[in-house]
């Protein structure tokens, strides 16, 4: 059997992007070498695309229900410190930290234009990636997405037409080969993809486990002569940072970590006696950083960490992948239905290579913070500083969340263009986000526009028109929002700006049905 798009890897990644594939109209099949979800411990907090994404899919009470499991395990470990003697303290609102600097909700300015109009989203943020990965797989299933487990890729071919790809079970065939496999990425590997960066500085631990002596290390981060450690929020849960320039992490990353290991490297960091009676849950990793120069080469492509690896501090990764699924997702479904030419992949790298090498630059800044030197310790003073200030705060904020991500338009100077469309509230009570659940674009134009009711005829197949009163008074009169919710095309005041409408539809939804659509 021969499908659309062959997905490697069916973790967040894979399993977001199969969905956005299928929405588009794809068959796709996702091949995950795993027969279970991976239960290691791992992100446990989405950013606001990756929120918004997820609502604009209809995913939001879904997230709601998982935050709210999470964070009765927080409370409860509160609570179980405090009986034991620790202080008395609430679970505090999420907002993040920099390199183990705990940012403070209450500090950053919530009137800031980039963080405001984003909806039902604000209150979500923390869900682990094993529970985001039982939604998207129950999202999956539900659109039909075919998800083998136990099926591991070998090998594969690109014969300029069709992608044979070579599994523990057979051959798979399909027009387009997708690598969503990870760090250690095979796809990556046998395409030939250069992947230069930097080398690791610290072997970094995450785990649940049980342990005994931990009644002397603090809540949260804490900075020490030999590295930088969190316990908690959850119980038995310990992260320590050991700067010895990688060494375990450069051996066999596959063999396990013992409680021989991880105990010696949680003594080595917290200074504390600690003993480790079992592992639940454990995770080695380091800070390598390097990026894909380009995410397709012929008929494959990278997305997730096969595309980029870093070390995971800030929460950046599982967002950064989530954000290249559903950036590249509609697109490549439009390539395969032939309504958009393959050029549209060229945009795929564009937009999504420069917030990678971002990502890769924000965390390795935190690895400089994080050394245990006197330099660094000096520098880290200073930015703790800042982060007690509103401004600082703001600042820090608005970079972890991903709010100021936008990419270079085409045609558009508006603040608008190319960033995150708000999630404008319509005068039936209903909201932006409500209108993008089945992955077609939208063209929002307020009753009253100079647009022509007619402008999107030829694109009912791939975008939706809306014509309504939005309750914002800085909203524009029309606009153009993609799939994945950026917007590709603000109308002017002053023209009806009907060419640069067309324009817009045809870069990113191609040329118009010839028979125009007649819309509800």
């Amino acid at each position: 059997m021969s499908y659309d798009v062959v997905v490697a890897g069916g973790g967040p990644v894979g399993l977001m992007l199969a969905c956005e594939l299928r929405l588009g109209g794809a068959s796709v099949v996702v091949l995950e070498r795993l027969t279970e979800i991976d239960p290691t411990i791992k992100a446990g907090a989405l950013n606001t695309p990756s929120v918004e994404a997820l609502y604009r899919r209809g995913l939001l009470p879904a997230l709601r229900e998982v935050q709210e499991r999470a964070m009765e395990v927080v409370r409860a470990f509160m609570q179980k410190r405090a009986a034991a003697g620790g202080p008395q303290r609430t679970p505090p609102r999420f907002a993040g930290h920099f390199a183990g600097m705990m940012l403070s909700a209450d500090l950053f300015d919530e009137d800031d234009p980039d963080l405001a109009r984003r909806g039902p989203i604000t209150e979500i943020g923390l869900v682990p990636q094993q529970q985001l990965e039982q939604i998207l797989a129950g999202r999956a299933a539900e659109l039909g997405v075919e998800v083998r487990r136990g099926v591991e890729v070998t090998g594969f071919t690109d014969d300029g037409e069709q992608v044979t790809v070579a599994t523990t079970e057979g051959p798979v065939h399909g027009r387009w080969l997708v690598g969503c496999d990870g760090g250690r990425s095979m796809v990556r590997k046998l395409a030939g993809f250069e992947f230069p960066g930097t080398d690791p500085e610290i072997t970094a631990y995450q785990a649940i486990a049980e342990m005994e002596g931990t009644d002397d290390l603090g809540v949260g981060w804490q900075a020490t002569p030999t590295g930088i450690y969190s316990h908690g929020p959850v119980p038995g849960r310990i992260l320590v940072v050991r700067f010895d320039d990688g060494a375990p992490g450069k051996a066999d990353k596959t063999e396990p970590v013992t409680t021989e290991e991880l105990q010696d490297a949680v003594r080595h960091v917290t200074g504390s006696d600690v003993v480790v009676k079992g592992i639940t849950s454990v995770t080695r990793f380091t800070d390598n950083a390097r990026q894909a120069t380009t995410y397709r080469l012929g008929r494959v492509l990278l997305a997730g960490d096969a595309a980029h690896v870093h070390s995971p501090f800030g929460g950046q990764g599982l967002n950064l992948g989530l954000g290249d699924a559903v950036n590249l997702g509609w697109k490549l479904a439009a390539v395969v239905r032939g309504q958009a030419p393959e050029g549209l992949l060229d945009t795929y790298t564009r937009e999504r290579h420069p917030i990678g090498a971002w990502v890769l630059d924000w965390t390795r800044a935190q690895i400089a913070l994080m050394r245990p030197d006197a330099h660094a310790r000096a520098a880290r003073t200073v930015v703790a500083d800042l982060l007690g200030t509103v401004t600082g705060t703001t600042y820090f904020v608005k970079k972890i969340s991903g709010v100021w991500q936008r990419y270079d338009m085409p045609g558009g100077g508006h603040p608008l263009m190319g960033r995150s469309v708000p999630d404008y509230e319509f005068e039936d009570g209903s909201r932006l986000a409500d209108h993008l659940h089945d992955g077609r674009g939208l063209l929002l134009r307020q009753t009253g526009s100079r647009l022509g009711g007619a402008a999107a005829d030829g694109y009912g197949d791939r975008v939706a028109t809306v014509t309504t009163a939005i309750r914002d008074a800085h909203a524009p009169g029309a606009l153009l929002v993609r799939p994945d919710g950026v917007v590709a095309w603000v109308e002017d005041p002053e023209t009806t700006d009907s060419e640069g409408l067309a324009n817009a539809l045809e870069t990113w939804f191609g040329a118009p049905a010839d028979v125009p659509v007649t819309l509800a």
